[in-house]
């Protein structure tokens, strides 16, 4: 989900997101680029298998990374994101769906850490303000995201 492997180098990745609010927040996880070095911000999401629809994949997602199930789940859109990524050109389709925690007890965390399946670096997910990514404070990504909060 926040980085890429060398294997993933020149394809183009199919991804899903899960936009999740609370009040004036949003849930997302905190990533770095460290040729940029720069922090950035994601939705919680990942890639969908050959075989497998979007909503299964955002399903599976949030259960895997943070057994998390989910609830009113609808389809936003699609953003296409073509970026750099550690000095890598990437390129990814993302559907996006807006959801809720079924478990209340998520909107009550400040921040969890969670390891991917495919990576060892623990990563941070935690509660941020819409202004700090509508303002430009903080980076939100992929690009056109924002259009989506």
């Amino acid at each position: 989900m926040v980085g890429l492997s060398l294997k993933q180098a020149n394809k183009i990745r199919v991804k899903v997101l899960g936009l999740i609010r609370n009040q004036n927040q949003i849930f997302v996880c905190e990533g770095y680029d460290s040729v940029k070095q720069q922090t950035y911000y994601r939705a919680l999401g990942g890639s969908i298998d050959f075989g497998e629809d979007s909503l299964s994949a955002l399903q599976r997602e949030f259960q895997e990374e943070i057994q998390a199930e989910l609830t009113n789940i609808k389809y936003l859109g699609c953003v296409e994101s073509i970026f750099t990524f550690e000095a890598r050109q990437s390129h990814e389709i993302l559907q996006v769906y807006s959801c809720d925690f079924a478990d209340s007890k998520f909107y009550q965390v400040k921040e969890l850490f969670f390891t991917e399946l495919s990576a060892d670096t623990p990563i941070k997910a935690l509660w941020t303000d819409i202004s700090s990514f509508k303002s430009g404070k903080l980076k939100l990504v992929p690009e056109g995201f924002c259009d989506f909060i």
